[in-house]
Parts: structure tokens; C-alpha cells; sequence
């Protein structure tokens, strides 16, 4: 393992996970805003590690693995904290099919490595709206708190919906560049 700055702050996103989780179930009123700064910050790791790592030609082996896992892991962590306080049906089946769209992604892009086909199932233009769009729904309904009178939560919540959607396309954009390999 190399330990790069880029590297460092994959870990960091890893090491947050359990701080995220603590705080969020603290009855303090400072507890949600602090899960949300704390889901920003390993938000902005994700896109700055891959920028230094680029800039400072410092790619490795072991950051190319460890950083989908690190989003993943964070952004699995955060939706389970959503549902475990908002356990309805809309935020319940869209942090299903979040989660479940990483996972057959993941496993189509490991399978296709092994095809000789990984470049097929790149990452997509609309698979980056998908992550902004769940990066600043799951932010804002960490917070959950209204500011300046406007519904942050609900916002939030709208934002999901867009995110489970463009989930849906975005795997379905995937299965169907990679159908031509998987039917050999």
C-alpha cells in the first residue's frame, strides 16, 4: 500500500464512517448538522483524493480499489442511517435501489474486467449527476433542520428521488453497454 496523501484521504472517508454513525444518534442539538458537515467533508474527499491523485501523479493500485469502496461504504453507511429515522416506504426504496445499483454495478465492472471489457462500463456523465444529486440529498437530509424557512429535509428528500431515478437509468445505460459482452 502506498501511503499517499490521495490514499490517506480515501481512509480518512473509511474512518469517518463510525464517527458519522455516533454522532448521528446523539440527542444533542448539534448532532444532525454535525453528521451532515461530517458526510461533506468525506464528500469532497472523494472528489479531491481523485484530483490529487491525478495532479500529483499519484495513482496507485490500492486507490483505485479502495476509493469506489470507501463512496460506497460512506454513502451505505448514511442511507441506513436515513431509513433507520425516516423508515418510509419512498426513503426505504430508494436507498434500496441506491445501495442495490452499486452492488450489480460493481459486480458487472469487476465482471467485464475479467471480459476484457471494463472500459465498457466507464463511468458515465449521467452516472456524475446521480452522485451529486445523492451527495447533497443524503447531505441535506442529515441535517434535516429548515434554514432561512426553506424545507431542508424535504429538499433532500426530492433530490433522493432524482438520485433513485437517474440510478435506474444510469444502471440501465450500463447493462445495456455491456449487453453485447454478456451475451457471448
Amino acid at each position: 500500500m502506498q501511503w499517499n496523501l490521495p490514499n490517506i484521504l480515501t481512509l480518512l472517508r473509511i474512518l469517518l464512517i463510525p464517527v458519522l454513525v455516533f454522532v448521528f444518534f446523539q440527542e444533542q442539538p448539534w448532532a444532525r448538522l454535525a453528521a451532515a458537515i461530517i458526510f461533506i467533508v468525506a464528500a469532497l474527499t472523494d472528489w479531491f483524493d481523485g484530483y490529487l491523485a491525478r495532479q500529483l501523479e499519484q495513482t496507485s493500485k490500492f486507490g483505485a480499489f479502495l476509493d469506489p469502496v470507501a463512496d460506497k461504504l460512506m454513502v451505505a453507511a448514511a442511507l441506513v442511517l436515513l431509513v433507520s429515522a425516516d423508515p418510509r416506504i419512498g426513503v426505504t426504496v430508494a436507498a434500496v435501489v441506491i445501495v442495490g445499483r452499486e452492488i450489480t454495478i460493481s459486480a458487472l465492472r469487476e465482471w467485464m474486467a475479467e471480459l476484457g471489457g471494463r472500459t465498457t462500463v466507464a463511468v458515465s456523465m449521467i452516472g456524475k449527476f446521480k452522485t451529486a444529486a445523492q451527495m447533497i440529498a443524503i447531505s441535506l437530509m442529515l441535517w434535516q433542520s429548515d434554514l432561512f424557512g426553506l424545507p431542508i429535509y424535504q429538499l433532500g428528500l426530492v433530490l433522493l428521488y432524482i438520485a433513485a431515478v437517474l440510478t435506474i437509468w444510469s444502471m440501465i445505460a450500463y447493462l445495456r453497454a455491456a449487453w453485447p459482452i454478456l451475451k457471448q
